[in-house]
């Protein structure tokens, strides 16, 4: 066996491997195109461009300084099922990848046969026809020489396709625990909206009391009564779309951290009074900063070089292609089970040359398509682009008009305290009848709503902001069936720059 593998080298080596290495090099480099997107220097409703690296890496759910949130953020990231799933998708897109890696090396095979071939034919007939028993072994080398360069285009294709599902594993945490945030704070909005109409509640059940006892001492009429009847019932069927809303909210929750949402989600339960926390307003940086930031801008500005790698593979198929094969081995022959012959070695060399003259344009239909997949592959990633700037402006107005909401609703909870204050007071004098009471009341209720809803708004245009920014998902925990061998690629790290 020895004497076969270094009979093998010497003869493989020779030629093939030479011709290979040469010829290899007319493979030519696959041409991206650039996007045609123009850039402008800063958001048109934000100016602050600066410290976009700390954008881009902080963990902004951090800045809510809020334990509960934290722990849903992480379990998100870790046991999420569609980030799961991203991550199998990156195994599969790994795999194709060695694939076709694959094609641009020799295979070598070892073989091993036997045969025993016998008639029934007298033994005078089988000394020129006779019976046969050979046993073989060897080794079979083949390849495919890369000479313009498509097996490599393929290849570059394939791993393209792998970095593209590794941003969406990115992609999908992002996504994910942004949305988990989201609900997070639409949960403490509602129980906090619950707990006011709780509140005022009874302060109009204590009203439709008075207004009754006065009914009885003839200081009111019927239809105060009725009235003040009706704003308790009003209030009272509000309840249930807001205890509603919070279910909704906590089955979405979990679902979003990969439990069962028949089961309370611990962190929205026994916890201690929540407090709302305003963190400043992030720096937004330059819009062409989301091409290195935003995940799904970096899978895909990977497709893109994907289809143009592939494209590069079908125009490949306009030129020659060269085939080389190589067996080498040993067999025993026995003859009418008497003459045993010695082993001796048998070759087979094989080069093939293949150029491609008339396939009734079938070469070309495959570089249209390939080439129309790449101007797709294009205009997709000019459209995610502006998009991306588009969630951006969005999430900047949003985030300003909710501030600017937020202030002047304060201000108006203030003032109609102290106007329901003012007026409950008249009204035991007999100041004011019930309606005047009742329209301040409703108008103090109304602020008081209004005012925990843009509280969470506020937090939800928070969130949302850093979610089209593209910032936080390089500071989240692996998931739970990431695997070291298959470490998905860090956009930050990316050798490749803006077109």
């Amino acid at each position: 066996m020895n004497q076969l593998m270094k009979k093998l080298w010497i003869n493989v080596r020779s030629l093939p491997v030479i011709i290979g290495l040469i010829i290899s090099g007319c493979a030519s480099n696959t041409n991206v195109p650039a996007m045609d997107v123009a850039f402008s220097p800063a958001y048109q409703h934000n100016r602050n461009t600066l410290n976009t690296e700390t954008t881009a890496r902080v963990q902004w759910w951090q800045q809510f300084r809020d334990e509960q949130l934290t722990s849903l953020v992480n379990r998100t990231a870790v046991a999420n099922h569609d980030i799961r799933i991203a991550v199998e998708r990156v195994n599969q897109a790994r795999a194709g990848t060695t694939v076709s890696s694959a094609r641009l090396f020799p295979s070598v095979n070892v073989m091993a046969s036997g045969s025993d071939s016998r008639t029934g034919l007298p033994m005078v007939v089988k000394q020129s026809m006779p019976d046969t028993r050979a046993l073989r072994a060897g080794v079979d080398v083949g390849w495919e020489v890369d000479l313009f360069g498509g097996n490599s285009a393929a290849a570059r294709a394939a791993a393209s396709d792998a970095e593209s599902a590794g941003y969406g594993v990115h992609g999908a945490q992002l996504i994910t625990v942004s949305e988990v945030a989201r609900q997070y704070f639409i949960w403490h909005g509602a129980r906090e909206r619950l707990k006011i109409l709780e509140s005022l509640l009874q302060t109009r059940r204590d009203t439709e009391r008075l207004a009754r006892s006065r009914n009885r001492e003839g200081m009111v009429s019927a239809l105060d009564v009725a009235m003040a009847a009706g704003e308790t019932a009003n209030m009272e069927a509000s309840l249930p779309a807001l205890q509603t809303l919070m279910a909704v909210a906590e089955s979405r929750i979990a679902v979003l951290t990969g439990s069962n949402p028949s089961v309370p989600v611990p962190e929205l339960h026994g916890m201690n009074e929540f407090h709302w926390i305003f963190p400043n307003h992030p720096p937004s940086g330059q819009p062409a900063d989301l091409l290195r930031r935003r995940p799904d801008l970096l899978a895909a500005e990977e497709r893109l070089s994907a289809a143009s790698s592939r494209l590069a593979e079908s125009k490949a198929n306009r030129f020659p292609k060269i085939f080389l094969s190589a067996l080498f081995g040993t067999q025993k022959l026995t003859l009418n089970d008497a003459l045993s012959l010695s082993a001796s070695p048998y070759s087979n060399v094989l080069g093939a040359f293949v150029l491609p003259l008339f396939n009734a344009g079938r070469v070309q239909a495959g570089i249209d398509i390939s080439s129309a997949r790449e101007q797709e592959a294009l205009l997709a990633y000019e459209q995610i682009t502006l998009r991306a700037i588009e969630d951006v402006e969005n999430s900047l107005v949003a985030l300003s008009g909710e501030q600017q909401r937020l202030d002047a609703l304060n201000v108006a909870v203030k003032e109609q305290e102290q106007a329901v204050e003012h007026a409950n007071s008249l009204y035991r004098e007999g100041e004011i009848d019930l309606l005047q009471l009742l329209e301040v009341q409703r108008a103090q209720l109304a602020s008081k709503l209004a005012l925990a809803e843009s509280k969470s708004q506020r937090e939800v245009a928070y969130v949302q902001l850093y979610k089209a920014l593209g910032g936080g998902w390089q500071a989240l925990p692996d998931p739970a069936n990431f695997q070291t061998e298959n470490v998905v690629p860090s956009a930050l790290n990316s050798t490749s720059g803006v077109k």
